[in-house]
């Protein structure tokens, strides 16, 4: 006797070897002895031989149109045992029950199981449903295979060009396009990236980092919206001194100006005057929302994406040949090089002008400053600057050691070309502003910590430099508060911080107190988008370092060791590993060759090729 039986989900047949009621033993056709329940036995048959049973009922399954067997069915629940008697008549054969049983089984969407050998027809809108999606499913894959032949001949499908961005930077992988891309991709043993550059869909490596970027911080475009016109302010006092500006070529959000005037009772006032937007953006405002969303200026190598519209830039920067809106904070210095008195003062500055890096620097330099003599119009008033500046780093610094000052690299991108510059920083001009600025915002934010005034201060303790609402010291610069309040124009921290400060000096109440939801929700998002867009900053100024290896058609350049096989190239902003370099002492200088370039992954390969401090 023989028995046609499931188990785990499938159809066996067996040779009963025992009968123990409850159970069985039985032997396959291939001779291995198993024991199964007796409940789960279908159907005991004698004929024909197990041998051939599987495949003549799975045959005979295959000529029957389960459309038909679905229609013979009412949704009560059945036997299949009495379903294969009503089709194949009164008394069916053991291999047609079974059959009857394969095709009910092998078709989930027409019948759904209900226990052992027991079945229900699916309502007609379910199978309806079931099959549109069988066929929608079907199309899909013969649609993904197209897409696949294609890529795969490096064709890019029309229809993927108007997702092409979604695709690269944030696709959603339960897509037909994505999918597809993933196939072709690994079949090539590309990256998707590179496959779509092969299929000549990305118009530049350069568009397709700042498109990256601007597709995650800057989905609706860099430009600014249209702007209502902004409202006219209350007049302001007009400051009696005349400012000057000192900022590198490309700067058009001017944010601070200094002037020098002399006392009467001896000594100088020198003025440290803050562009102040704050004036005119008021907090329920459509430019303060447009400021509040990018919270900072945006930087690299090529151009940069303005925190603030075209026309509030132009309305509140520093230019020449204008009376500017400012928060000014004015020192008076007495004769001896003391600081007498600060005042801060919400004026007018008349702005005479905007000194340029590259043109003041032949004039206004270490050597200069020497020798006394500054050749400059403002050149007396620029060595008092300096002076001054030179005290404060004393008095910040204390007996603390000179720190090393790191290199700094500047770039210039004109038609598609591009000219790097290094400048070691602690010059006359860097000492001058950086001194001052730390001058005012350190006395700005003890001002605010003073009088109990909520603000975001910079803070450093341990080490690490972070974004707080409570006043504490910053230890790397040797101040024992420090706030951001000097580039409004680029930070909305600054801006934030310059309302506390005017309704401080205007005797009105604060925007924000201690610990406003606000408050802290703004030093949130600054802190994460300010850390984007520095490492956007970065990225792009590898890719302009690789672009310059190329342009310049360097395969050899000489590199610094920093430790181990860690490099730092001596004409570029660039650090690798180089597994080729011997074991050499840091600071040793070593030529390297360059090769295999890659704009698109930002890399390239380097081979250490000699010391170059050494004979051979």
């Amino acid at each position: 006797m023989n028995v046609f039986y499931e188990e785990e989900g499938g159809f066996k047949v067996g040779t009963i070897m025992a009968d123990n009621d409850t159970s069985l033993q039985v032997e396959a056709p291939h001779g291995k002895r198993s024991k199964i329940k007796a409940s789960a036995i279908l159907l005991r048959f004698d004929q024909p031989p197990i041998q051939h049973f599987m495949s003549q009922a799975q045959k005979l399954a295959e000529d029957i149109d389960v459309e038909f067997l679905w229609q013979c069915c009412t949704e009560v629940e059945f036997e299949c045992a009495a379903l294969a008697k009503e089709y194949y008549g009164e008394s069916p054969k053991a291999i047609e029950l079974a059959a009857v049983l394969h095709r009910v089984h092998g078709a989930p969407m027409y019948f759904y199981k209900k226990g052992r050998g027991r079945y229900k027809a699916a309502p007609e809108v379910a199978l309806k449903a079931a099959l549109a999606g069988v066929e929608r499913r079907q199309q899909q894959a013969l649609q993904k295979q197209q897409y696949v032949e294609a890529l795969s001949h490096l064709q890019l499908p029309e229809a993927f060009l108007s997702g092409l961005k979604a695709l690269l930077y944030k696709p959603d992988k339960n897509t037909l396009e994505y999918k597809a891309l993933e196939e072709a991709a690994l079949g090539l043993k590309l990256s998707i990236p590179r496959l779509i550059e092969r299929c000549g869909a990305l118009p530049s490596t350069h568009d397709y980092h700042v498109d990256r970027f601007l597709f995650e911080y800057f989905p609706l475009g860099a430009g600014h919206a249209p702007l209502a016109p902004l409202p006219e302010e209350e007049a302001l006092p007009l400051s009696e001194v005349e400012a000057f500006s000192i900022d590198d070529a490309s700067t058009t959000e001017i944010d601070d100006a200094f002037s020098v005037s002399p006392r009467a009772t001896g000594g100088v006032r020198i003025g440290i005057h803050i562009a102040a937007p704050a004036l005119g953006i008021a907090l329920d405002s459509p430019a303060e929302a447009i400021v509040r969303e990018r919270l900072s200026t945006v930087y690299h190598p090529a151009g940069k994406i303005t925190m603030m519209p075209d026309a509030l830039v132009s309305r509140y920067t520093l230019i020449a040949g204008r009376e500017c809106p400012a928060l000014s904070l004015y020192i008076d210095v007495n004769s001896t090089g003391e600081i007498a008195s600060t005042q801060t003062r919400v004026e007018r500055v008349r702005v005479i002008e905007n000194l340029r890096h590259e043109t003041l620097e032949p004039l206004f330099n270490e050597t200069t400053l020497a020798s006394g003599h500054i050749p400059h119009p403002l050149g007396e008033k620029l060595k008092t600057l300096a002076e001054f500046a030179a005290q404060l780093l004393k008095k910040r610094r204390k007996d603390a050691p000179p720190q090393q000052q790191r290199a700094e690299y500047t770039f210039q991108v004109h038609n598609d070309r591009v000219k790097i510059g290094r400048r070691v920083r602690g010059s006359a001009i860097d000492n001058l502003v950086s001194e001052l600025m730390i001058y005012v915002n350190s006395t700005w934010g003890h001002e605010m910590a003073e009088k109990g005034i909520a603000a975001i201060y910079r803070v450093q303790t341990g080490g690490k430099v972070r974004m707080s609402s409570m006043p504490a010291a910053h230890e790397g610069l040797g101040v024992a508060h420090y706030t951001w309040a000097s580039s409004p124009l680029r930070r909305y921290i600054d801006l934030l911080n310059q309302r506390q400060l005017i309704s401080l000096h205007g005797a009105t109440p604060p925007h924000y107190q201690a610990q406003d939801e606000a408050l802290l929700s703004v030093m949130r998002d600054f802190e994460v988008n300010y850390d984007a867009y520095a490492e956007f900053q970065r990225q792009m100024e590898r890719y302009w370092c690789l672009r310059w290896l190329m342009q310049e058609e360097a395969t050899h350049i000489t590199a610094t060791v920093i430790r181990e096989n860690l490099l730092r190239f001596d004409a570029l902003p660039w650090v690798m590993r180089v597994v080729s370099l011997p074991e050499l002492p840091p600071e040793t200088v070593v030529e390297l060759a360059v090769s295999q370039i890659d704009l698109l992954e930002l890399t390239l390969h380097c081979e250490f090729i000699r010391r170059v401090d050494s004979a051979y």
